[in-house]
């Protein structure tokens, strides 16, 4: 699946949206974590020095992963229950917010694009446990929290 957005910015969702079982935050957070997604990834093409693609698509199961991980960068430990507070409890939900915002055509699709890539990409319990947030939360918190050996070396008298 691969999607494009048609009009990027979340300040001026379709009303039509607001006959959805999702509240707006929902439609402004896919958009939002779309962004973030396609970012991401382009960073890691270029971290692996490999040429960067056409990132204005992006599979269903990209944007799966990459919404679990920019729910977890934005709302830490809170993001299991944002993510319920929106009547998102599962990766189905994404793609149902997806396909809406493409008939308000915020989004764009293409010909081999289906709701079906959304099905069951991730378990949310199992994506959002405990264990898993603690691993989550380290990786992303480790390039910001300096190592205790490092912060020791750095003080005067340790070498």
């Amino acid at each position: 699946m691969s999607l494009a957005t048609t009009q990027s910015n979340p300040e001026h969702l379709h009303p039509a949206i607001g006959d959805s079982p999702y509240p707006e935050a929902a439609f402004r957070f896919v958009l939002e974590g779309l962004r973030f997604t396609t970012e991401r990834a382009c960073a890691q093409y270029l971290a692996e020095g490999l040429p960067i693609p056409d990132l204005r698509h992006v599979s269903g199961q990209q944007l799966c992963l990459g919404l679990r991980e920019y729910a977890l960068e934005r709302f830490g430990p809170l993001a299991p229950s944002v993510l319920r507070h929106w009547n998102i409890h599962r990766t189905e939900d994404f793609g149902r917010i997806v396909y809406l915002l493409i008939e308000a055509e915020q989004l764009a699709k293409s010909t081999e694009d289906s709701i079906d890539d959304f099905h069951s990409v991730f378990d949310f319990q199992e994506a959002f446990s405990d264990a898993a947030l603690r691993a989550s939360l380290e990786q992303i918190l480790a390039p910001r929290i300096p190592s205790r050996t490092a912060a020791a070396s750095s003080r005067p008298g340790h070498s």
